[in-house]
């Protein structure tokens, strides 16, 4: 299994939290997965987890359901764990927050409170400190329980009903946390205090969906199918991703399949667009539509078999 590093972010030369010390208590994906990132941008991570149980490394879930996506996540990283329920436990956790500038969780309103976590009880005895919080959802429903499927569906991006290619809201939220911690910082930075942000998965997810909220990706939508230019189509020998969707290059797809090298929307939207465009995509193999893509300059992706 391998994990694909965005190269935009996996040498960021800034280093934009270089000194930040981060403890992070949140299981699962979305906080591990942060973490991650700021520790790409120079932060020194620490993860406390909950004491493993017996026969078993972790207790983050992620280490029984996805071994290799945990140890890639967390492969570098500080852990540590501890009872947050125990006196000794506490004490191991208040010695972190004592040297800590963010603290990154993902436990409901009502499990902080219980572990003395809560905003007001954090201020007062570290008033620097700063705190992101994961959450299902902000607001009213933080304390409703939740995963990724449940914010894809409630967001509208399973209309069909289908199960998602991958944990979009996630990710996402992942990307919202490595964000919350940068504004805290900056924040403290202008100001001298801590701050506390919240990140919501559910919120993660209607951000993704904006798109097709608006109408753009759904079926009608230009960017949903409507458009001849912009769609996935059959090939002879497997799949192909055509995003010709502006007009030079829409009239560089049309001509290369025999129409007028016009790409203008009305044009692209046209059943007889779509037909002409469809039997010369199916007539040839990807290896010919990579080679026309080049020459052409097409912006087009084959999708062997194996991949659909």
């Amino acid at each position: 299994m391998t994990m694909h590093i965005p190269s935009s972010w996996s040498a960021i030369p800034l280093q934009p939290l270089r000194g930040t010390r981060i403890l992070s208590l949140a299981l699962n994906l979305p906080g591990p997965a942060a973490l991650l990132r700021c520790a790409a941008m120079g932060a020194q991570c620490t993860k406390l987890e909950p004491l493993a149980p017996q026969g078993h490394a972790s207790a983050d879930p992620m280490h029984s359901y996805c071994p290799p996506a945990y140890e890639q996540l967390h492969a570098g990283m500080r852990c540590l764990q501890a009872d947050l329920k125990s006196a000794d436990g506490q004490e191991q956790l208040h010695a972190e927050l004592a040297q800590t500038q963010v603290l990154l969780t993902s436990f409901r309103p009502g499990a902080l409170r219980k572990l003395g976590l809560d905003w007001e009880t954090l201020q007062e005895r570290y008033p620097q400190l700063s705190m992101v919080r994961i959450f299902g959802a902000t607001g009213a429903s933080a304390d409703t329980p939740g995963h990724d499927l449940t914010y894809q569906a409630e967001a509208g991006l399973l209309p069909t009903g289908q199960m998602p290619s991958s944990l979009l809201a996630d990710m996402t939220g992942a990307l919202l946390a490595s964000e919350a911690v940068l504004q805290t910082q900056m924040h403290r930075l202008r100001c001298g205090a801590g701050a506390l942000l919240d990140v919501g998965l559910f919120e993660a997810a209607q951000w993704l969906a904006q798109p097709l909220h608006w109408g753009m990706s759904a079926p009608q939508g230009v960017v949903g199918g409507a458009h001849a230019g912009y769609r996935t189509y059959p090939c002879r020998d497997g799949m192909v991703a055509v995003a010709a969707l502006e007009t030079h290059f829409a009239g560089r797809l049309c001509a290369a399949a025999g129409l007028p090298a016009v790409g203008d929307v009305a044009t692209m939207q046209q059943a007889a667009t779509h037909e002409a465009i469809s039997s010369f995509l199916l007539a040839r193999s990807m290896a010919e539509l990579q080679e026309i893509a080049v020459q052409q300059d097409i912006p087009l992706h084959v999708i062997p078999a194996a991949a659909h």
